[in-house]
């Protein structure tokens, strides 16, 4: 398949040994023959981001079987992107039947608003609202459409790190910024499906000094692209990525600091605030700058902490999303798999 980004030396898709290691190409696939020998059914999981879409063979388990990763490119409109993402699948298929395992079901996870029917509700990023992605991806297997931060956040109450928790928020920061709060291992949607709408929103309010209207979005300041935006204007440079600046920050580059660190102070705000209100038991944080660490995680802890006014909650645990960004494919994954294979999936 044209435009992958993770193949093997000579173009296969990644597969995972039993302790999550990545073997690549053909004889990857012979291993794997052997190895899965309990296992014969898995779901497809997709997560499609602003940047990149990911898909994997997940088992009812939570074992990732093959992962495959191609560019969303997102201003080729929601076509061209949805062509792609079933073409996805459809690799992830080929990989399924190659090691003797048949898919029951296919999940998509997407970075925008998704009503309780499946309906993707928002185009902020990806141009699906009013496009039937669940009914075309049907044509492969029974389909579940889900935002991507309730599908990370399964992933987590189900396989990770929030598995032994009754009450936990899911924050992701990568391209965007959502979150998820879990009851008793169920992301909340809420009435319409809009729930953890966290950082696309102004919060509107007017200086007392000058009177100055202030509409500051989070995504505007704390995302992976805006700390881009931010640093490459301040440094005059021309990074492509968040990773990027990261590593300068840890390289004790002052632009770099000071972009990041404001990043991650606003994040914690916005974060400290919601434990205020809904009183977690801890939050479990994903996304590629969640779970990056470093001068980000380190401000934005501390941040958190900050803004929490309850001394009792001040301590709650913070941790690192155990699936890290493979936490909204298998999310997505296993989301489809309890609503088409209940009987294996371990509900708890």
């Amino acid at each position: 398949m044209p435009g992958l980004l993770s193949p093997g030396a000579s173009g296969h898709p990644n597969f995972c040994g039993p302790n999550g290691g990545i073997r690549s190409g053909p004889t990857g696939l012979r291993d794997m023959k052997t190895e899965l020998t309990e296992a014969t059914i898995c779901g497809i999981g997709l997560d499609v981001g602003g940047t990149k879409i990911a898909g994997g063979l997940v088992t009812p388990e939570g074992k990732i079987i093959s992962r495959r990763v191609i560019p969303t490119l997102p201003q080729r409109g929601g076509e061209a992107v949805l062509q792609e993402a079933f073409a996805l699948a459809v690799s992830l298929r080929d990989d399924a039947l190659a090691v003797g395992l048949s898919v029951r079901a296919v999940g998509i996870g997407v970075g925008e608003l998704v009503d309780l029917q499946g309906n993707v509700a928002s185009a902020q990023t990806i141009p699906w609202r009013d496009v039937p992605v669940q009914k075309r991806f049907a044509d492969l297997a029974p389909a579940v459409v889900e935002a991507d931060s309730r599908a990370a956040a399964f992933c987590e109450a189900k396989f990770g790190a929030g598995r032994n928790l009754r009450i936990f928020l899911y924050v992701t920061i990568g391209t965007g910024i959502g979150s998820s709060l879990v009851l008793d291992g169920v992301p909340y949607a809420g009435a319409r499906g809009s729930s953890g709408t966290l950082a696309s929103s102004p919060l509107t309010t007017r200086c007392a000094e000058c009177g100055t209207v202030l509409r500051p979005v989070l995504e505007q300041i704390s995302s992976g692209p805006a700390i881009v935006a931010r640093y490459n204007e301040l440094a005059r440079t021309s990074v492509a990525n968040g990773e990027e600046v990261l590593g300068a920050a840890a390289a004790g580059d002052r632009h770099a600091v000071h972009v990041v660190q404001i990043a991650a102070e606003a994040l914690g705000a916005t974060v400290g605030l919601l434990v205020n209100v809904l009183d977690p038991e801890a939050i479990v944080v994903g996304g590629g700058l969640g779970t990056a660490g470093g001068v980000f995680w380190e401000r934005f802890v501390a941040s958190t902490r900050e803004h929490i006014w309850s001394e009792t909650q001040r301590d709650l645990p913070i941790a690192i999303a155990e699936y890290a960004n493979n936490a909204g494919f298998v999310g997505a994954a296993a989301l489809a798999l309890r609503k088409f294979q209940p009987g294996v999936t371990g509900e708890r």
